[in-house]
């Protein structure tokens, strides 16, 4: 505030030079501020993946090339040929009873999978359409049968083929297979033994897998996976009887072969297990 100094108190020019001069010399008013809370710090991004928990380890594996050939060949069947599936239940009792009498007379120990690719090989010669190939503007209806069998090795799968199993007995089917199967292991087999197959089967029984679905086996139409056989009760004429059963899954490429097809196929195959004899006619 400006005082006077003139005549009544009046304000004069040197009262406001005198103002002035005093402004320019007191130091400027600092304003008075309200605390604040200190701004949090900002929060990091949350990791992508957990972080390793202390005492982890893994190995990163180099795929090999067979795996690689695996992993194309499988992931190009199934999203690219449409799958459905088909499961029946066999009854085995008279399967298990023959194999008893086979192996004392055969030379070579025959197995259920032996019997099932015998089975298999008869049913396809009655439906062609499941022994076919999608090739895009053709479908293949092949004459020949070719069976190829899934054998686990240490790096994948290998399928060696059993030629003309049609035109096969039960004890040469069990010991080429047994052949392929053991060189497949021991990565004996030539390239030519493991091609041409017309339909696969892949059995899991003998792990103790009652059912399962297989991922076609280019370029097949069709794939059969084998579950092991089940005691289990069952009724026969009205009675509860024990019982042997194997369930078996069809996968299909629904571009080759309808459900009715792939369904009139499982039951040949069922009556031929169900009465072996007729298959070795």
């Amino acid at each position: 505030q400006i005082k006077g100094t003139g005549e009544h108190g009046r304000i004069v020019k040197r009262d406001v030079e005198a103002f002035l001069q005093q402004q320019q010399q007191a130091p400027a008013a600092t304003p008075t501020v309200q605390p604040t809370a200190p701004a949090a710090a900002p929060q990091a991004p949350a990791p992508a993946f957990a972080a390793t928990m202390e005492g982890d380890a893994y190995e990163d594996v180099p795929v090999s090339q067979m795996r690689k050939t695996i992993a194309r060949r499988l992931s190009e069947s199934k999203f690219g040929a449409p799958h459905f599936y088909v499961t029946m239940e066999i009854d085995m009792m008279k399967a298990v009873e023959a194999r008893k009498v086979l192996n004392e007379l055969s030379p070579v120990k025959i197995s259920f999978n032996d019997m099932v690719i015998k089975a298999v090989a008869v049913a396809l010669r009655q439906h062609p359409k499941v022994n076919s190939a999608w090739y895009g503007d053709t479908i293949r209806v092949n004459h020949h049968i070719h069976i190829g069998m899934a054998v686990a090795v240490d790096e994948g799968l290998l399928v060696p083929v059993i030629r003309f199993a049609d035109t096969k007995g039960l004890s040469a089917i069990a010991t080429e297979s047994k052949d392929l199967a053991k060189r497949a292991r021991d990565r004996e087999l030539d390239p030519s033994e493991w091609e041409g197959n017309t339909f696969t089967v892949s059995n899991l029984g003998m792990f103790g897998v009652e059912e399962f679905t297989a991922i076609i086996n280019p370029p097949d139409a069709c794939i059969l996976a084998i579950g092991g056989i089940i005691d289990k009760p069952v009724v026969k004429n009205g009675e509860i009887v024990p019982g042997k059963q194997m369930k078996v899954t069809l996968s299909c490429d629904h571009r080759v072969v309808d459900g009715a097809s792939g369904a009139a196929f499982l039951v040949t195959l069922k009556e031929l297990l169900e009465d072996p004899m007729r298959m070795l006619l």
